[in-house]
């Protein structure tokens, strides 16, 4: 087996470990999944809290109707909202509710323990987290700054 071959599919099973982790916390906790608390982030760095549906697929690297698909679950719970452009009406935006904002605000403090204890720091130095965060930019990952954040 090839070093690259390799590395790919401990990043892959990797990134299993980590959605199962994230998942299970924000699920227990907030009745919400890895996916859609990405969604809920990406809505609440955008200005205002909203964004053209069509945006949020393109920073998720979601299709249209896998935004919809995601997004249907949070407006049904009061997190989210559909609002219509006045002068387009081809438009639509995804908006944080206020109760969206709240209850985003309680999951980004479980994400920040989980992702704390991933990175534990008897286990990683921060120069090595920062290293990795490099590495995985390079093959096209994003992170908090990433596309739909805002600017610094």
């Amino acid at each position: 087996m090839t070093d690259a071959l390799d590395a790919s599919l401990r990043l892959v099973r990797a990134q299993t470990a980590l959605v199962k982790r994230f998942d299970a916390a924000l699920g227990g906790l907030h009745g919400v999944s890895l996916a859609d608390f990405t969604m809920l982030l990406r809505l609440g760095q955008a200005p205002g809290g909203r964004m053209r549906r069509v945006d949020l697929a393109a920073v998720l690297g979601l299709t249209a109707s896998g935004v919809t698909r995601g997004l249907a679950p949070l407006e049904r719970i009061g997190l989210v909202t559909r609002e219509a452009n006045a002068r387009d009406a081809r438009v639509a935006y995804a908006a944080l509710t206020d109760t969206g904002r709240e209850r985003l605000a309680e999951m980004l403090a479980t994400a920040e323990r989980v992702a704390a204890d991933v990175f534990e720091p008897s286990s990683w130095e921060k120069r090595e987290i920062g290293t990795l965060s490099g590495m995985l930019t390079r093959l096209g990952g994003t992170g908090l700054d990433g596309p739909g954040a805002p600017a610094a």
